[in-house]
């Protein structure tokens, strides 16, 4: 069966102070025996030194928004994903919309962030999703499935990867997709995956709040959430892992 997932993006937001704040709550009442699935926490870049202190010995993972696909180097603003695993990071978020739309990342950078993240041992979690003049005109499967093959082109398919789908017209719009909308999208990348399609965590990401997340947890094919803003504050993230018993 797989294990689901519980990932909070915090995007740009939290300080330090703040993260304290956050995690000072939600491992409280982890420790109450809230259950639910893996959590995992994907802190802004200047925030992950603190939240690797707050998490260390806990159940809470974390990981990086966003990585280079080389260990170092005079790669200016980047992200070693080699410091962020001796920090203590177990994933890295891979081709979120805002990094293939604000900053042009294509497919094939895309794909060697992958695979380099899976050389190293962290586990790429790869965003995958349309935006709405695709979904209105009948390209939904023909958009994902193509980010997703040219994603996983250079992958190692034996080593752990998680896939994120993320509808770009229901993120930070307040808008979701139905839940049967969302299901027909995992069922094709599912299947996209072949043998690897039933081992393979498929999470569904776009403005998921306490208030629809059991809905879209009860099908089948979704294995967890890629939680924006909802992430921000603890009450709330908390009722979202507690729809995934």
């Amino acid at each position: 069966m797989r294990k689901k997932i519980c990932a909070g993006n915090w995007k740009m937001y939290k300080t330090p102070k703040e993260a304290g704040e956050f995690f000072d709550s939600i491992l409280a009442s982890l420790k109450s025996n809230v259950k639910g699935g893996e959590i995992v926490i994907f802190p802004p870049a200047l925030v992950c030194e603190s939240v690797a202190k707050y998490v260390n010995g806990s159940s809470v993972h974390w990981g990086l928004q966003n990585s280079y696909f080389e260990s170092k180097g005079a790669f200016t603003g980047e992200n070693s994903p080699d410091v962020a695993k001796a920090m203590g990071a177990t994933y890295v978020l891979v081709g979120h919309s805002e990094r293939r739309k604000i900053f042009s990342e294509s497919d094939s950078l895309l794909a060697k962030k992958v695979a380099y993240v899976q050389s190293i041992g962290l586990t790429p979690m790869l965003c995958v999703g349309e935006d709405l003049s695709e979904r209105e005109t009948g390209r939904t499967n023909e958009v994902i499935l193509g980010q997703l093959d040219e994603g996983l082109k250079s992958a190692d398919r034996k080593k752990p990867f998680v896939i994120a789908y993320e509808p770009v017209w229901a993120i930070g719009t307040g808008k979701v997709a139905t839940p049967e909308q969302a299901e027909e999208a995992h069922v094709a990348l599912r299947e996209r995956l072949g043998g690897l399609g039933e081992s393979t965590r498929i999470l569904y990401g776009g403005s998921v709040k306490p208030e629809n997340a059991g809905e879209l947890a009860a099908k089948k094919n979704i294995d967890g959430f890629l939680v924006g803003g909802a992430s921000l504050e603890a009450k709330g993230f908390l009722q979202i892992l507690s729809s995934l018993q």
